[in-house]
């Protein structure tokens, strides 16, 4: 099982290793929502994790960007 990320270690990620992250869970996503349309999914909630951490990860990078 993978374990929840805390804010401040997404802080302490660089801009590039967000990214790469997002792009890990946007694919990881991905598949958990092919595996629910074909019924196979056995962890429902792991779909909310992952939408929740992209997020939080999507802000944090505006925070840098906008100079927080």
């Amino acid at each position: 099982m993978v374990r929840q990320m805390k804010n401040s270690e997404i802080r302490e990620m660089s801009n590039e290793e967000i990214m790469k992250k997002i792009e890990e869970s946007n694919e990881e996503l991905f598949n958990l929502r092919f595996s629910q349309a074909t019924g196979n999914l056995e962890k429902p909630s792991r779909i909310k994790e992952l939408r929740k951490l992209v997020a939080r990860m999507k802000t944090i990078l505006r925070e840098r960007e906008i100079g927080r």
